[in-house]
C-alpha cells in the first residue's frame, strides 16, 4: 500500500497533501476531542477558515460529528483514522526519522510515535502499547526480571500496557530504586506494581526511602528482605526508565535552594537513575541511592527508555550520551524534531 501511495504522490502530489491534512485534522481531533474549531486551530496552526472548509467536508463525510462541546470523531471517523495511521505515519517519514535518532544517538532502535506528549495526553497512552510490543519482541522465553524506573511518563505508559505473560515466558516486575517521596502513584514500587498487573506478571516491592544517611543506608543493607529485592534487581535481564528535566526532578525530590543552586551553575538539564546531567552529558550531581546504578545499566541485555515532548529534548539529548548501545528510545514526534533540529545526519 505504502508503495502504491508513493506512485501516486509521484504524479498527483496535491492529492496526497490534501489526504495529509486531513488526516491530521481526524489525528488531532482524535487527541484532544472534544475540541472547538479555534482550539484545533491554534493547535494545528492554520487559519480558521481554512479548518471551516475541512471539517465542513469531514462532517459531510459523517467522519466527524459537531457539538456545543465541540468536534468528536463518529465511529465510522475513527476506523477510518485507525486504517490510515499507520500508513500515513510511514508516508510522512517516521521510520526515517526513528533511523536518523538511533544513529545520531548511537542506539539499537528508536520508536517515533506520532504527536507532542506535552499537550498531547494521549501521545503518553500510545507510549504503553509501543512498550508492550516492544518488549514481546525483545524479551526471551523462559524467566524475566525486569526493573522498572519511576515518572508521571512511566506512570501513564503503565496504565495502558497488555499481557506480555506467556507458557514460555514469566516475567517478574522489581522496582529499580526506592521511594522519593513525591506521589504514590508515580513511584517505582507502584509504576512496576501496575506494570506486572497489566502485563500479567509477578511483582516483588522495594519499601526504602530513596535519600538516606550512610549509616541508615549501610544498616538497611542488611535487612534480609531488603537484600532479598536488591539481589533480584542485580540479576534484572531488562530495564525500563525515564528521562526527566534536571531542575524539575530536583523539585519533585525536594532538594535543597543550594542544591537547585548548584544545579543550575553546573548547567544540569537531564536526569535519570538518580544522576544529574549536563548538556554535555556529564554527570553533575549524584543522589546517593539504593537500587539499581547507572553503570548497572551497561550490563544490563535489554534497555528501554521512554521520554517525549518537546520539552524533553534537551534532557534526552544529554542523557543519550551515557546510554548503552543496546538501548530502545520510545520518544514522540516533537522530541525527535528538535533533537535533530540543525543536526547534519
Amino acid at each position: 500500500m505504502l508503495d502504491e501511495l508513493k506512485m501516486i504522490e509521484a504524479v498527483a502530489p496535491d492529492m496526497l497533501d490534501v489526504i495529509q491534512e486531513r488526516f491530521h485534522i481526524l489525528r488531532n481531533i482524535y487527541w484532544m476531542q472534544p475540541i472547538g474549531r479555534r482550539s484545533l486551530s491554534d493547535s494545528m496552526g492554520i487559519t480558521e477558515r481554512v479548518l471551516r472548509t475541512e471539517t465542513d467536508f469531514l462532517k459531510n463525510l459523517q467522519l466527524i460529528d459537531t457539538s456545543k462541546s465541540g468536534m468528536t470523531l463518529t465511529e465510522k471517523g475513527l476506523t477510518v483514522y485507525q486504517g490510515l495511521e499507520t500508513v500515513m505515519n510511514q508516508l510522512l517519514g517516521m521510520h526515517q526519522i526513528e533511523k536518523k535518532i538511533s544513529q545520531y544517538f548511537n542506539i539499537k532502535r528508536c520508536i517515533v510515535v506520532a504527536g507532542n506528549s506535552d499537550v498531547q495526553k494521549k501521545v503518553l497512552y500510545e507510549f504503553g502499547d509501543i512498550l508492550t510490543d516492544s518488549l514481546d519482541l525483545l524479551l526471551p522465553d523462559g524467566n524475566n526480571i525486569i526493573a522498572v524506573m519511576g515518572g508521571t511518563t512511566m506512570a501513564m505508559a503503565a496504565e495502558h500496557m497488555t499481557t506480555l505473560e506467556s507458557e514460555q515466558r514469566h516475567n517478574l516486575f522489581v522496582p529499580a530504586r526506592g521511594g522519593i517521596g513525591e506521589a504514590v502513584t508515580v513511584q517505582a514500587n507502584t509504576v512496576s506494581a501496575v506494570m506486572s498487573n497489566k502485563a500479567g506478571g509477578h511483582h516483588r516491592a522495594l519499601y526504602v526511602p530513596e535519600q538516606l544517611s550512610k549509616e541508615t543506608y549501610d544498616s538497611l543493607l542488611l535487612e534480609p528482605s531488603i537484600q532479598e529485592v536488591l539481589n533480584l534487581i542485580g540479576q534484572s535481564n531488562c530495564v525500563i526508565h525515564s528521562i526527566g528535566r534536571a531542575l524539575h526532578m530536583a523539585a519533585r525530590r525536594k532538594m535543597s535552594d543550594d542544591e537547585l543552586v548548584m544545579l543550575k551553575q553546573q548547567n544540569a538539564v537531564a536526569e535519570s537513575f538518580g544522576y544529574f546531567f549536563n548538556e554535555e552529558g556529564k554527570v553533575v550531581y549524584k543522589i546517593p541511592r539504593i537500587g539499581l546504578q547507572l553503570r548497572d545499566v551497561q550490563k544490563i541485555p535489554y534497555v528501554v527508555a521512554i521520554a517525549g515532548g518537546k520539552s524533553k529534548a534537551k534532557a534526552i539529548k544529554a542523557y543519550m550520551k551515557n546510554a548503552p548501545q543496546q538501548t530502545w528510545l520510545i520518544t514522540d514526534e516533537a522530541a525527535a524534531n528538535e533533537i535533530l533540529k540543525g543536526e547534519s545526519l
